[in-house]
């Protein structure tokens, strides 16, 4: 089944509200089996309303509409649905009573347009709006449904969840689909994908592969349709664990997982604690380490070592070192990082240092350039990475760049996946 979201509203249009009703819908008919086939924002104009009702109605099996129902004269959906249906707006008296009862219950004075929200075209279903005055309505015309319903999103929610998911239900129109996201990282898209190409090629024709790439990493988010829950959960796992088999070293996690998460549940179940030697990150890395929960078990802290008075004062970086080398070196790294580890007595620590700009940098040591070192209970090793001219991209990609070298480091001691 497919279905259409229709977002009424200059406001939308103009970026004074953003549209959170269409991402909520997205996903509550995904887990319905529900495919989203467009989202479409329409501005309060007649002829422009009914356009699109009447190009969903050829595209779409199910056609969602939110906004324009409010009692004020800019609101101007129902009297589009009443064209468009050839209706005309009657009076139910069991929403007035509604109306009535949830305006006293907030100490409002009911008025003439409020009363108005008791009018509705006579040809829908009514839909009860527990939340709200504007009451949803449902249509059916050449084998598609339409749906409209209040743009506040809170009543929106609670039409479609107590009236909408249900009837959709009982219609039989609904289906089974799972989804499971691969997160990876290390590797772009393109490389990935030529990587996992043959795997990808077998998949059964009823899971779809789709490749959402982001700066740091790329996600595989695998769907699979059909009528049978359980069957399809067991091919998606058997799938993914195939895709283990392929690519171990590139995924770090899954669903809703991030590279905190995943390094966390490394270290818990290890056993092993953490210490930072931030430089170029300034405190990032700790921050998105600390972001979640439950960190304190593995995470003892961090230096933010900005100064060379302060790498050497609390990292025992010698002054020699500095002096010679530069704290953009391979030689810092690799003392920060040994020297967290001594000072906050962890098993594992990380250390950058680097140029994050847009100033600072030369012709030996540009704009971007960081050294990131891991040191371990089996050493130290670090890397030396050339970023771009961004300040605040580089600082992301120092940290996700850093944590992903632990990751990798911590999976495989001898460190010949780096």
């Amino acid at each position: 089944m497919k279905a259409e979201i229709i977002t009424i509203g200059d406001e939308i249009l103009i970026g004074q509200i953003v549209d959170t009703n269409s991402a909520w819908m997205g996903q509550q008919l995904n887990f319905l089996g529900i495919e989203v086939y467009q989202v479409t924002s329409v501005h309060d104009n007649h002829e422009h309303i009914l356009k699109a009702f009447a190009e969903a109605e050829q595209n779409a099996d199910l056609v969602l509409i939110t906004g324009g129902l409010g009692p004020t004269k800019d609101d101007i959906t129902k009297k589009c649905l009443c064209e468009y249906f050839d209706t005309e707006l009657v009076f139910h008296p069991e929403v007035l009573e509604h109306v009535r009862s949830l305006l006293s219950s907030r100490n409002v004075t009911i008025n003439q347009l409020n009363q108005d929200q008791a009018l509705l075209p006579a040809s829908c279903t009514v839909l009860h709006n527990s939340a709200g005055t504007a009451s949803g309505m449902w249509f059916e015309r050449n084998n598609t449904i339409f749906v409209s319903m209040p743009g506040v999103p809170f009543e929106m929610e609670a039409i479609m969840s107590e009236e909408v998911f249900p009837r959709l239900v009982k219609l039989g129109i609904t289906q089974s689909i799972v989804h499971k996201t691969v997160l990876t990282i290390g590797l772009p898209e393109s490389m990935l994908a030529e990587k996992i190409e043959r795997w990808e090629d077998a998949l059964p024709d009823f899971i779809k592969l789709a490749y959402l790439p982001s700066p740091m990493m790329v996600r595989l988010r695998l769907s699979a349709y059909g009528t049978d829950q359980s069957a399809l959960e067991a091919e998606v796992d058997r799938q993914v664990k195939e895709l283990l088999t392929i690519i171990p070293e590139f995924v770090f996690g899954f669903d809703d997982d991030n590279l905190g998460i995943a390094l966390g549940r490394m270290l818990v179940e290890s056993g092993k604690t953490l210490a930072l030697a931030e430089s170029c990150t300034g405190g990032n890395i700790a921050h998105f380490i600390t972001s979640n929960a439950g960190s304190s078990a593995y995470f003892k802290g961090g230096v933010v070592a900005y100064s060379n008075e302060i790498k050497n004062r609390l990292l025992e970086v010698p002054v020699e070192t500095l002096n010679s080398f530069g704290a953009v070196s391979q030689e810092v790294a690799e003392a920060m990082a040994i020297g967290a580890q001594k000072a906050l007595k962890t098993d594992y620590s990380v250390a950058t240092t680097g140029i994050a700009g847009p100033d600072g940098g030369s012709d030996e040591k540009p704009v971007g350039t960081v050294w990131i070192a891991v040191a371990g209970p089996s050493g130290v090793i670090s890397k030396k990475y050339i970023f771009k001219h961004n300040r605040e991209r580089n600082i992301i990609r120092t940290t996700h760049t850093a944590l992903n070298l632990l990751r990798i480091f911590i999976l495989n001691q001898n460190s010949a996946l780096i």
